[in-house]
This record gives structure tokens, sequence and C-alpha cells, in this order.
């Protein structure tokens, strides 16, 4: 397992265009190899979710949605979190529930 790091803006360029992307009702996943032997994660909260306030209280439920469920995952991607809008009015059950959908229709939670 190991640590979760965040990337640079050149890093989700590539994602964006080199991976594959997936969505649930919550969020839009977009994921490809790193290379590396631990993930990379980024999470994009637009400014139609809301005031700062909100977008960094849905980005610490996302965040902590990984965190908790990290060790089921399989480790060597750089994965990006976009919220939609309307997640600002779910609880952090929906979230993680949200997350562990995208990551197990993606093949990346370990058997």
């Amino acid at each position: 397992m190991g640590k979760i790091e965040s990337f640079s803006n050149r890093t989700f360029q590539k994602v964006y265009k080199k991976g594959k992307s997936y969505g649930n009702k919550l969020l839009v996943m977009y994921y490809v190899e790193n290379d590396l032997h631990y993930n990379r994660l980024g999470i994009t909260v637009s400014k139609k979710n809301g005031n700062s306030v909100v977008r960094h209280r849905i980005k610490r439920l996302i965040k902590e949605s990984y965190r908790i469920n990290a060790k089921k995952f399989i480790s060597g991607y750089d994965i990006i979190f976009i919220a939609r809008v309307g997640i600002e009015s779910s609880s952090f059950s929906q979230v993680e529930s949200a997350v562990k959908h995208l990551m197990k229709k993606n093949n990346l939670v370990k058997k």
C-alpha cells in the first residue's frame, strides 16, 4: 500500500487525455497507470457545487472515503475524482459508496 500522493496540473492533463473514465450519480472517475507502486489521487470540485466551504467539505469526504478503503484498492494508478452537481447534499456513506462503486466498476479492487 503506502502513501497517497497528489499531483501536478501536467499529470491532471495526462490523465484526462489518456485515461479511462466512468461515472455514477455523484462522481466521475478518470484513471491511468502511473508506473509507481502507489496511487496518486486528484479531486476536482467545481464552483457550481457551492462556495469554498462546501467545496472543501466535498473534497474532504472524497479523500477520506478513498483513504479508509485504500488497502482494498490496486496500486499503481493516477486517479481523478470529479464531483458532480448534487453531491453537496450527500452524506459521507453515500460518497464512500460512490467511490467504492467506481473503483469496483473499473476493476481496481483487490480480489
